[in-house]
């Protein structure tokens, strides 16, 4: 398997793709990683608050972009888009808009937005504006497991003043939420989780 040539060719459709970031071949790399496991993935993954001061390879960013464009959307429209965030300036607005949590302000910064005027279908338009909010988070939860195969941690932020966040960026679509990624200070143990038997209900 070739990088990024193969991974990449959902995104980049002509016969000399060019990368957001173009960097040397980290071929080794990406094939390790693309066989991890999964459920390994989703086991250990632990929301973090404390980032390291230190740059996320542009070939990982493209690899969790990567993940996001792959996640499941209504009528497959991909009813979403992501605001890459990197002035410094427009992050520190983004923890005023986020209730003042500090950990918004991370190395990498990614803003997850509805965009219902993607999705062509033929239903009432709350329908539709609930189909692109499905369709944000889950874009942001594939890029939130993709970081951590990729050695990354993240912090999902949800509680966000909308409107806020909207004129920070300069946009008019609704953000569904903020993804904040970095290289943690500490690696941090999973939490326990609920039972199986209590968490799942037959009827």
């Amino acid at each position: 398997m070739s990088y990024p040539k193969d991974i990449f060719s959902r995104m980049y459709h002509d016969e000399n793709p060019q990368l957001l970031y173009p960097k040397e071949d980290q071929s080794q790399d990406v094939e390790e990683i693309l066989q991890t496991n999964i459920f390994n993935i989703m086991l250990q993954r632990r929301s973090q608050r404390k980032f390291e001061n230190r740059k996320v390879e542009d070939w990982k960013l493209e690899m969790i972009f990567a993940a996001a464009d792959t996640a499941p959307t209504a009528g497959g429209f991909q009813g979403f888009e992501i605001f890459h965030i990197k002035s410094p300036q427009i992050k520190v607005e983004l923890v005023k808009a986020s209730n003042n949590q500090p950990y918004v302000n991370a190395p990498v910064v990614l803003v997850f937005c509805m965009n219902p005027s993607r999705i062509e279908m033929n239903f009432p338009p709350e329908i539709i504006k609930k189909f692109s909010q499905q369709d944000a988070t889950l874009a942001a939860a594939y890029s939130q497991l993709a970081a951590h195969a990729l050695g990354l941690s993240s912090i999902w932020i949800g509680r966000i003043d909308e409107s806020g966040v909207m004129k920070a960026i300069g946009t008019d679509m609704v953000p569904s939420s903020i993804l904040s990624i970095g290289y943690p200070v500490k690696i941090l143990q999973p939490k326990p989780k609920r039972m199986l038997k209590d968490l799942i209900h037959e009827v």
